[in-house]
C-alpha cells in the first residue's frame, strides 16, 4: 500500500481545493462502478483516486470537465429564435396609422426575421463626421 500525499498530486493539479474536488469526484465515480486504472492494494476510493491523479492514469482536465457536467442542472441550447421583428412602417402605412390612431386593432405590421434585421443593420453606413462639432 503506497502512501499518497497532496504534494504528490499538487504538480498535476496546482490548486489544492480543485484537487480535493477532482479526487472526491473520481472517488464517487469509482464507487458507482467506474473501472480502476490502478491496483486497489486494499485502499479506499479517495486514496485510489489520489493515487490515480498522482500517477497520471486519469486526466485532470477530463475529470474537471466531467465534474462540471455532473453538476449542471440545466444545459442551455443556443438556437436561433423564430420570433419575427416588426419592420419600420413605410409612408403608406404611416398614413394608415395616422388615420387609425384611435383604433389600434387595425394597425398592421410587416414582419421580418432577426437575421434579416441584422443583415440590414450591417449594410448601414455611418454618417460623415464634420469637424465643426
Amino acid at each position: 500500500m503506497a502512501r499518497v500525499t497532496v504534494e504528490d498530486c499538487i504538480d498535476k493539479v496546482e490548486n489544492r481545493f480543485e484537487l480535493v474536488l477532482l479526487a472526491a469526484h473520481r472517488a464517487r465515480m469509482i464507487s458507482s462502478g467506474s473501472p480502476l486504472t490502478l491496483d486497489r492494494d486494499n485502499d479506499k476510493n479517495p486514496v485510489v483516486a489520489l493515487r490515480e491523479i498522482a500517477e497520471q492514469t486519469v486526466s485532470p482536465e477530463d475529470m474537471k470537465e466531467d465534474l462540471i457536467h455532473s453538476l449542471q442542472k440545466y444545459v442551455e441550447v443556443d438556437e436561433p429564435e423564430a420570433e419575427a421583428v416588426p419592420l419600420v412602417p413605410s409612408s403608406a402605412s404611416q398614413q394608415t396609422t395616422q388615420v387609425n390612431a384611435v383604433d389600434d386593432s387595425a394597425v398592421e405590421f410587416d414582419r421580418m426575421s432577426e437575421e434579416d434585421l441584422l443583415r440590414g443593420l450591417e449594410g448601414l453606413v455611418p454618417p460623415e463626421r464634420s469637424d465643426d462639432i
